[in-house]
This record gives C-alpha cells, sequence and structure tokens, in this order.
C-alpha cells in the first residue's frame, strides 16, 4: 500500500509539472509558419511514427533520439538504422536517416545520427529567362544529431541531444543548432507504466547569408557599380513541450500491448493530442509488432482552415529475426502518414541491433 501511495504521489506531481509547463509552451494560431528550420518537425523513424507523437514515454533506442532523448538510454548495447521517406507523397522530397547508438557503460549511452533531405533539381530562372534554360540548382537540408542519455536509476532515465541545422540553394545557406532535453519515469511491478517529458528545438535564431541577398546598383552619376547585400531576418526555431504516459498490458511472457498518449504544446504551430497502440509478439527465433496511431489538432478535418497536410492518421508494421545466443535482432520496418491533399508518405528501412 505504501509503494501505491508514493507512486501515485509521483504521477499528480509529475502531471502537475507538465500542465504547468504546457501552459507556457501553449500553441498559437497566429504563429503558423512564421518559424524556420520546420524539418525539425519531421519524425525520419518508421516505427515510432506508426503510433504517432505519442510514444513520448516508451520509445527506446535510437528513435528517440526524435521522441524523447532519454529513450536511448534503454539501447541494450550497439544499434545502427537506415530510413528513407517520400514526403508529402508525390511531392519529390526524399529524406534518408542514418543512425548508430553505442552503450559506453551500463548508465552511459551515446548516438549519432543525420537527416538528409533531397528536394532534386530546379530549373535557374531570372527576370529575363523566366523559364530555365541556364542550369539547375539542388536545395539541401541537412541535421546532424549528437544524443547522450543517462539511466539515474531504475526509475528515472533522462538525455540531452544537440542537432546542427545546414539549409542551402545555390547562393544561399544558413546554419543554426537546437538543444533537446527530456525524462522519462518508470514504474509498476513489471515496468508497465511509464511517464515522459521533452523539450525539443530550443536555440539561438537563423539567418541566411550568400550572395544571393547581393543585388548590382550604380552609384549616382556615375557608371561604377557597387555589391549591396540585404541583411535577412532572423529566423526562430520550432520549439514544442511535449508529455506522455503508456501502459503495458502483459499477455503472457510473448505477448504486449502498449497503450500511450501524448500532449505536444507548439510555439509555432497548433496544439497537438496523440494516441496510439502498439502489439508486440515475441518468439525465441522473431518479433513481431503493428502499430497504429492518430494525432489531433484544431482544426484537422477542415480544409478551409486546417494549417497542416498531416491529417492525423499513422500505421506501421515491423520484424526482427532474432539470430545468435545474444539473440541479435535483424529488422525491418514500415510506417505510412496520411496527408492531404499530397497522398500517404511512406517511410521504410532495416535494423541491427546488437546485444
Amino acid at each position: 500500500m505504501k509503494v501505491i501511495k508514493m507512486t501515485i504521489r509521483k504521477a499528480v506531481f509529475i502531471g502537475a509539472t507538465l500542465v504547468a509547463c504546457s501552459s507556457v509552451y501553449a500553441g498559437n494560431g497566429n504563429r503558423v509558419g512564421s518559424a524556420g528550420a520546420t524539418e525539425l518537425l519531421i519524425n525520419p523513424w518508421a516505427r515510432s511514427l506508426s503510433w504517432g507523437g505519442a510514444g513520448v514515454s516508451s520509445v527506446n533506442g535510437l528513435e528517440a533520439t526524435y521522441t524523447n532523448i532519454a529513450g536511448l538510454a534503454y539501447t541494450d548495447k550497439t544499434q545502427i538504422k537506415f530510413n528513407y521517406t517520400n514526403w508529402l507523397g508525390g511531392a519529390g522530397i526524399n529524406i534518408y536517416a542514418a543512425g548508430i547508438a553505442q552503450r559506453l557503460s551500463k548508465n552511459d549511452v551515446i548516438a549519432v545520427s543525420l537527416q538528409s533531405f533531397g528536394f532534386g533539381d530546379i530549373q535557374i530562372t531570372t527576370v529575363a529567362l523566366p523559364e530555365g534554360g541556364m542550369g539547375t540548382f539542388s536545395p539541401r537540408y541537412n541535421i546532424i544529431n549528437l544524443g547522450y542519455a543517462r539511466t539515474f536509476s531504475k526509475s528515472i532515465t533522462g538525455g540531452i541531444n544537440v542537432k546542427v541545422i545546414n539549409e542551402s540553394i545555390s547562393n544561399l545557406k544558413s546554419t543554426g543548432i537546437a538543444f533537446d532535453a527530456g525524462i522519462r519515469y518508470v514504474t509498476g511491478k513489471k515496468d508497465q507504466m511509464k511517464f515522459g517529458i521533452t523539450l525539443k528545438n530550443v536555440g539561438p535564431t537563423m539567418r541566411y547569408k550568400g550572395d544571393g541577398l547581393a543585388t548590382q546598383g550604380n552609384y549616382v552619376n556615375t557608371t561604377q557599380q557597387a555589391s549591396l547585400e540585404q541583411r535577412s531576418a532572423d529566423i526562430e526555431l520550432p520549439s514544442s513541450l511535449s508529455i506522455g504516459a503508456s501502459y503495458d498490458f502483459l499477455m503472457g511472457k510473448m505477448n504486449k500491448l502498449t497503450l500511450a498518449a501524448a500532449f505536444a504544446a507548439n510555439s509555432f504551430s497548433e496544439d497537438q493530442y496523440s494516441v496510439g497502440l502498439d502489439y508486440g509478439f515475441t518468439s525465441e527465433k522473431a518479433a513481431f509488432n503493428i502499430r497504429c496511431g492518430y494525432v489531433m489538432e484544431k482544426n484537422i478535418f477542415k480544409k478551409v482552415y486546417r494549417t497542416n497536410a498531416l491529417t492525423g492518421f499513422t500505421a506501421g508494421a515491423s520484424v526482427d529475426i532474432l539470430v545468435g545466443k545474444n539473440k541479435t535482432a535483424l529488422g525491418i520496418e514500415y510506417g505510412v502518414r496520411l496527408s492531404s491533399p499530397f497522398g500517404p508518405i511512406h517511410t521504410i528501412g532495416a535494423t541491427i541491433s546488437l546485444k
């Protein structure tokens, strides 16, 4: 009874703290679209995106570098991942994500990952040649993540993630840095109840620089020319605060159903509520998971007022073959997000997890 009372007190304290924090970071519909580096809001990993943003308290391993860095602490030994996404269906945007997580000691784990966005070749146009014919340029977005997580006790893990953001076209570029921090609390007789909180994308403003901001002008009453460089406005990062909870329904030694829910307070977009399910079956030779989720936000069903191309529904599955005495997992994964008017967004990938 004493343990139950302590657990309830901790849960109430965490809940009260999260509610207070969420009011500070409440979403503002008037600021939608005014932030920069919005690629920071795209989850490139198939398994965690399959149940929406609900996995704040449950996602483990390398994928936790996006969802909640505290979950990185649950990496067994070494995990290597590669995922590919056709962002916004047929828009021609490709996202490649790859990374490695490595346990350093009983309590410490680090991770390095890269997200690369490719937009294809775009025709160079000018006022004199609006149809192009001068060649092409290829915009690029890159995000480098360096994460660290630590186990502080049997119940508490935490971590921090540093992101380096680079955006560039042929004659303009911008570089910035952002930070994530997260904590996770686990309780229950079999660690079946989890709570998580993460603050993401906090950092200094970004600014574009390059020849693309320069124009040629003539001095008064002369034929001499000078380059006039304009300054770009500062760009704020899309910071957010997410809180979540989950519960594992254990059905014997081989079956588990996880129910998760989360709330995200976004500084530059509508607040979001997420719910997700993850059913897992594990045998001596393989593990299979099927997931689904839904992300709800204001006006998501109203095309006229909707500010997000994603329409809420997510789903996916993964299969891992367990080999060797240590049950090394060789897995493939798939996730899908629905969007309008662009069509389904598919993410596929592979994972190697060493124990």
